[in-house]
C-alpha cells in the first residue's frame, strides 16, 4: 500500500482549477470570437436537450476529461499550474504563448472542450 495518495477533494480541486483556466483563461484568444444567436422569442420552445441539468452533464464531462488530460500530461499540467498568481493579463499571454508553440496540446485541449462548444451552438 503506497503511503502517498491523491484525496478526492483535492482531485475536484483540481480539475475544477483546470477547468476555470481553461475555460476563462482565454481559448477564445487562440480562435476569433463566435457570433452570440439572438434569444428565441418567449414563446418559442426551447431546443431539445438544452436545460440546465444537459449544461452540466456537458461540463462536468469536460472538466472531467480536462483533469485526466492534465494527469496524464505533466508538462501541461506544470504550465498551467504555473499561471497561479499571475494577472488575467499575464496568463492570457502565457497562454497564447504555450499553445502557439505547442499545437498537439492546443489541438487535444481544443478536442476536450469542443462538446461545450457544441452545447453552445446548439442551445444558445
Amino acid at each position: 500500500m503506497s503511503s502517498h495518495s491523491i484525496s478526492p477533494r483535492r482531485v475536484l480541486a483540481a480539475a475544477l482549477g483546470a477547468g476555470a483556466v481553461l475555460l476563462a483563461g482565454g481559448f477564445a484568444q487562440a480562435q476569433p470570437p463566435e457570433p452570440t444567436p439572438p434569444p428565441p422569442p418567449p414563446s418559442a420552445p426551447s431546443p431539445p436537450n438544452c436545460t440546465a441539468a444537459d449544461l452540466a452533464g456537458v461540463m462536468s464531462g469536460v472538466t472531467a476529461a480536462t483533469s485526466a488530460y492534465l494527469f496524464t500530461h505533466p508538462a501541461v499540467n506544470d504550465f498551467f499550474t504555473s499561471l497561479k498568481g499571475k494577472t488575467a493579463d499575464e496568463k492570457r499571454a502565457a497562454l497564447q504563448e504555450y499553445l502557439d508553440t505547442n499545437p498537439q496540446v492546443q489541438a487535444e485541449l481544443q478536442g476536450i472542450r469542443q462538446p461545450a462548444k457544441d452545447f453552445r451552438a446548439r442551445c444558445g
